[in-house]
């Protein structure tokens, strides 16, 4: 089984930083994604995705990252159910992103691309040594 998922897309809003009762930080954001073709109208289509990112890395996502900000992530889809207050069931489906990679810094003044923010890693993250 395969469940594997890459975008690159734009934040539709600052990122929502929350911790657990635990304490793990956990980031929440809607990521804008425009398809590859355009619809009857010549217009290109553009979908609103929901991501979820935890610990060190959703704290680094709500530092460096905000509204606007290109990004490129891959993770997994996730579906889960809750009961509403209404009682009845709402099913959600969202993206939990293991990797997070900044293409522009949050608040940028100019038009001028960088090369995104450093952040901090674990050695055992790295392949070869």
């Amino acid at each position: 089984m395969l469940n594997k998922v890459i975008l690159i897309g734009r934040l539709t809003r600052e990122v929502e930083l929350i911790y657990t009762q635990q304490g793990t930080a956990v980031a929440k954001f809607t990521l804008a994604v425009d398809r590859d073709r355009k619809n009857a109208q010549g217009e290109r289509e553009t979908d609103f995705i929901n991501c979820v990112v935890w610990q060190k890395q959703a704290e680094n996502c709500a530092n460096y990252i905000g509204k606007g900000s290109l990004i490129a992530l891959d993770g997994r889809i996730q579906v889960r159910s809750y009961e509403a207050k209404d009682g009845g069931k709402r099913w959600v489906t969202e993206v939990i992103a293991e990797r997070v990679q900044f293409l522009d810094s949050k608040g940028k003044d100019n038009n001028v691309p960088s090369m995104g923010k450093e952040v901090e890693f674990n050695e055992d993250d790295i392949p070869f040594k």
